[in-house]
């Protein structure tokens, strides 16, 4: 049953346990890049609860605080049935020793300069029909005990892939490129099966068009009995819900979507010139399919369309999609602000802001951040900042709080971007300051999400539990599409500017997001690629 497992400690993935390891015993730590600042550091976890098996060693900065896990295994009977696997696996063992250990770096391969002490990293050799799920590490030149380790059968497993290097020395020692990687599963997202481990990978050879050697879990248990049944949402939420601070000069604010509506937001299709009020409750938005452009959303049509571009801070709310991360280890919970009106951007060159008269503003602005709780524990790991066409991830130790675990998020001025401090922020080249001007500050003007929200969709509750709204399901665009001569704008302040500055500039305005040059309203929020996706990092 949902919510039974969850903050439990173990998670159930079908055939196995997973427990969340924490402790760790140092094994070995160097500077072999050419920033001494980045040296890393590597662990074997302790503690480990009887039954379960280690599957790989963690490794992290060293000058970062230790807060990482790897997952330990055991076997479990279950009685839950097989998908159609008409295999022997499930007459195999869950996990086996490895057969061998093939050593991927020594002090042979390298020199004294290289490794400050001795560092060997060994890669498990699994039986046939199994997958090793990390790398192992040790100071001494003897191969590891076969049983320091297990390898987990091949359909418990998921593919992984490299996601950030977190050791190059090739910079250094380019004879000798090796490279440490952390691992996260191919398939990710709201219907995405793989589980991290929570291991790293590491090769001198091993190149990006190759599969990699190991693998992540796979949750076979449909029932994902480790994920937050409603009360435990609205109770995570009460508990974590950040407060958004809008820029102190912010003149474009949310709203809520009902009071859009009811102030006489409009409702377009193509080849029609007149326009549909919309219903407050958007009951007669078309629903369903993709954006075909057939259809859009605008604001009033007579005197309420300033009005109601500046938004109604007293009705704001966020809008909140809860869905499985890393095949319910983790549950995400994606919160969705509204804003009537996006504002124009301003350009920064050097120690000038130049205001564009039109340049980025657009009819309807959707921006989200996501919270990612850990299912083992119930705790803020991450958040989410999204932030115009991309965003970033920040640890939970990183995050500004008020009110205890509350987080702080900041909306810069017009466009509405998230960011976890405030300063101002440059969306293009911050070495040469130049680019799009992002402000963010605190002020007086905010919404408290653990307040005031709504939960619009949690889908793997089952049907009935959360009734999505109508308007939810508009996957066209909230405002018009209108093109302007935004190149005679740029065009006017890059010839002002100094010849010194005119190629920078020009080079940083061709690489400008395309909703720069023209008013074209965003897409709802299920048209969007992270409902059923990962985020973008």
């Amino acid at each position: 049953m949902i919510g039974q497992g969850f903050a439990s400690g173990i998670v159930n993935l079908g055939e196995i346990e997973v427990f969340k390891i924490t402790r760790f015993e140092f094994v070995w730590s160097s500077s072999i890049t050419l920033d001494k600042s980045k040296a890393i550091a590597f662990y074997k976890p302790v503690g480990i609860p009887d039954g379960f098996h280690v599957l790989g060693h963690y490794c992290q900065l060293s000058d970062r605080p230790l807060r990482g896990f790897v997952l330990v295994a055991r076997e479990v009977k279950t009685c839950l049935p097989k998908s159609g696997d008409t295999s022997n696996h499930g007459h195999l063992p869950a996990f086996k020793n490895p057969l061998d250990y093939t050593l991927v770096w020594s002090p042979d391969v390298g020199s004294e300069e290289m490794l400050s002490g001795c560092g060997y990293f060994w890669l498990p050799q699994p039986p046939e029909g199994y997958k090793a799920l990390g790398c192992l590490v040790t100071d001494k030149p003897e191969q590891p005990e076969l049983d320091e380790m297990q390898c987990v059968r091949e359909d418990l497993t998921d593919k992984c892939e490299p996601y950030r290097v977190i050791l190059d020395a090739s910079s250094k020692f380019p004879e000798f490129p090796f490279r440490v990687w952390s691992v996260r599963p191919c398939h990710r997202g709201m219907r995405g099966t793989g589980v991290s481990v929570g291991t790293f990978f590491c090769s001198s050879y091993w190149s990006v068009e190759e599969e990699l050697p190991i693998a992540c879990l796979k949750n076979l248990n449909p029932g994902l009995p480790s994920m937050p049944n409603l009360q435990q949402i609205h109770a995570l939420i009460k508990h974590y819900g950040p407060t958004v601070f809008f820029h102190p000069g912010e003149v474009y604010l949310p709203s809520s979507v009902d009071w859009f509506f009811s102030n006489g937001a409009l409702l377009y299709k193509k080849g029609i010139s007149t326009a549909e009020v919309i219903d407050v409750n958007g009951s007669n938005l078309p629903g369903g399919g993709t954006n075909d452009r057939e259809f859009w959303i605008d604001l009033p049509s007579d005197d309420r369309r300033d009005f109601v571009k500046h938004g109604n801070l007293q009705s704001a709310k966020l809008y909140v999609h809860v869905k499985p991360a890393f095949g319910g280890t983790f549950t995400d919970i994606v919160m969705w602000v509204f804003c009537p009106f996006n504002g124009p951007a301003t350009l920064k060159i050097g120690i000038m802001s130049i205001a564009f008269s039109k340049i980025g503003q657009h009819v309807g602005d959707w921006e989200h951040y996501t919270l990612r709780i850990c299912n083992f524990t119930g705790e803020l790991w991450s958040i989410y900042f999204s932030q115009h066409s991309g965003g970033v991830w920040v640890d939970a130790h990183d995050l500004e709080y008020i009110d205890g675990n509350k987080a702080v998020i900041y909306s810069s001025k017009c466009g509405h971007a998230s960011y976890s401090r405030a300063g101002t922020y440059i969306q293009g080249s911050s070495k040469l300051g130049i680019g799009i001007r992002n402000d963010a500050a605190r002020s007086n003007l905010f919404v408290d999400s653990s307040i005031h929200y709504e939960i619009v969709a949690a889908e793997y509750l089952g049907d009935g539990v959360v009734n999505e709204p109508q308007w939810l399901q508009f996957m066209r665009e909230w405002g018009p599409k209108i093109i302007y001569d935004s190149k005679t704008e740029l065009d006017k302040i890059i010839s002002s500017l100094p010849l010194r500055l005119r190629n920078s500039v020009q080079n940083i305005c061709n690489k400008l997001p395309l909703e720069l040059y023209g008013e074209e309203g965003p897409t709802g929020p299920k048209e969007k690629n992270n409902w059923v996706g990962d985020e973008r990092w």
